[in-house]
C-alpha cells in the first residue's frame, strides 16, 4: 500500500487477500463488494451505518438554493439533494492524531498517550459496554 496517498478498492482487496491466504481472491472481492453494497443500500434508504471505532456514515439533506454559473455569473436554481456524510469514530481519530504527533516529533516513540495504544487489536475486540 502507498501510505500518504489514496487506496483503491482493488488495492484494498489485494491487501486483504494477502493478509488472509486461506481465502480466495474472488471471495475477498465478493466480501468487499457486499460490505460496500450494504452500506450503500442502507444510506439510499435513509439509514445511518455505524462501525464502532471507525466511524458513522449518514445522509444529509441539502435544501434547494440559488447558485451561480461560474462561467457566465448567471443565477441558477439548484435543487435539493441528499449527500453522504462520514464522521470519524473516536478510535480512528485518536489513531490518526497519534500517528501525526509521532511524525511531527511531538510525542517520543513508546510514550503512552490518551486512548488505547495503536496495534492493540481491532476496535471490536472489547466486550460491548466496555468503555476502556
Amino acid at each position: 500500500m502507498r501510505y500518504n496517498d489514496r487506496m483503491t478498492k482493488s488495492e484494498l482487496i489485494a491487501r486483504l487477500a494477502a493478509r488472509n491466504p486461506h481465502l480466495y481472491q474472488r471471495d475477498v472481492e465478493r466480501i468487499v463488494a457486499t460490505v460496500f453494497d450494504e452500506i450503500s443500500k442502507a444510506l439510499a434508504n435513509g439509514h445511518r451505518v455505524e462501525l464502532r471505532g471507525f466511524g458513522a456514515f449518514s445522509v444529509k439533506k441539502r435544501d434547494p438554493r440559488t447558485g451561480r454559473n461560474p462561467r457566465t455569473g448567471e443565477q441558477v436554481a439548484v435543487a435539493s439533494k441528499r449527500v453522504p456524510y462520514f464522521k470519524t469514530g473516536k478510535d480512528l481519530r485518536d489513531r490518526l492524531n497519534k500517528e501525526a504527533a509521532l511524525a511531527a516529533g511531538l510525542i517520543p516513540p513508546g510514550e503512552p498517550t490518551a486512548g488505547r495504544p495503536m496495534g492493540d487489536g481491532p476496535p471490536g475486540d472489547r466486550p460491548i459496554g466496555d468503555k476502556k
